[in-house]
């Protein structure tokens, strides 16, 4: 068994766009694997841990992921995943799914915003400016022609407005505009995505979202109010949204994955207000193990397995 850390996946260099197009592959495919919804154990302090196995049919792999949360910690989330052979059981890897986490994050919010967007978007605006939102702009950016203009709107916190547009200097499509109340902000908003770990409150009343906006919270707490009136309600599993407390009130419920393989309607028309829950699944996190096991032709530590029986 191969022991993959974060530096080993790091020096791969894959890009953002190789990361939108797996993701987009797992959605296609999503039917034929098999998937658990995430047990997650909460603790005191906005402290949790969550187990994630799948297992995935065109790889022939199982894998489990655990992924934690400690806010004192940096980085605050943590995550490693277990890869095994589905057909000989064999343990392949321990992998640091740190680096997997967040950019398969990304590439699922950037493809949602691409999916579900209104056909005039020009402004995507971000609330929580940590390596959650870097990962899902730099998936736009592999995804829109370097000659496209785009807004991009963030949410003032902590100088991190600063940090965020320096980091995308390098890009010449951007207009940055820094906004520190955060209604005005949602109102100017064509699609917004809330990176923000977790809100204790509402974040803002029901008028303040317009017409056509695309909603997407990669982490889900305080926006619940838009699951009365959105118009409509996507997400990337449905059994990790049953137990929401306004799920049987949605007006139009379906998966990303039916609407992408045409089995189910998406956007009708830039009026209607479309909500996008992608609470994480770990289909995509094996897959994303899995291309990553095999660039992986060394690794930093490999482990023996057992090959007879042993007795006590």
């Amino acid at each position: 068994m191969k022991i993959i850390t974060f530096d080993t996946i790091k020096k791969l260099n894959i890009s953002p766009a190789e990361c939108v197009d797996w993701v987009k592959k797992v959605f296609i495919n999503k039917q034929e694997n098999i998937l658990h919804a995430k047990d997650s154990i909460k603790l005191d302090g906005n402290i949790f841990f969550n187990t994630m196995p799948c297992y995935l049919k065109s790889e022939k792999k199982v894998g489990v992921k655990v992924v934690s949360r400690f806010p004192q910690k940096i980085p605050a989330l943590n995550s490693d995943l277990l890869l095994y052979d589905a057909e000989t059981g064999d343990s392949l890897c321990l992998m640091d799914a740190t680096w997997i986490t967040t950019m398969r994050t990304g590439a699922v919010a950037a493809l949602a915003a691409l999916t579900f967007k209104h056909s005039n978007t020009t402004t995507f605006s971000f609330v929580g400016l940590g390596n959650t939102a870097r990962a899902t702009l730099l998936c736009l950016l592999s995804q829109i022609p370097p000659e496209v203009k785009i807004n991009v709107n963030l949410y003032e916190y902590k100088n991190q407005a600063h940090d965020f547009i320096e980091r995308f200097k390098s890009y010449n499509n951007i207009i940055f505009n820094i906004e520190a109340d955060l209604s005005t902000l949602i109102a100017g908003s064509d699609v917004l995505f809330s990176c923000v770990t977790a809100f204790d409150n509402i974040v803002a009343p029901d008028d303040v979202f317009p017409e056509g906006i695309l909603l997407i919270p990669v982490h889900t707490r305080g926006w619940q109010n838009c699951d009365l009136f959105f118009d409509k309600v996507f997400a990337d599993d449905t059994d990790h949204v049953r137990n929401f407390k306004y799920f049987d009130k949605f007006k139009h419920f379906a998966e990303f994955s039916d609407v992408l393989n045409g089995k189910s309607v998406g956007r009708e028309n830039d009026e209607e207000r479309i909500l996008s829950y992608n609470i994480g699944i770990a289909l995509h996190d094996v897959y994303f193990a899995s291309q990553i096991y095999k660039k992986c032709d060394s690794a930093s530590v490999v482990l023996s397995s057992l090959t007879q029986k042993f007795w006590v």
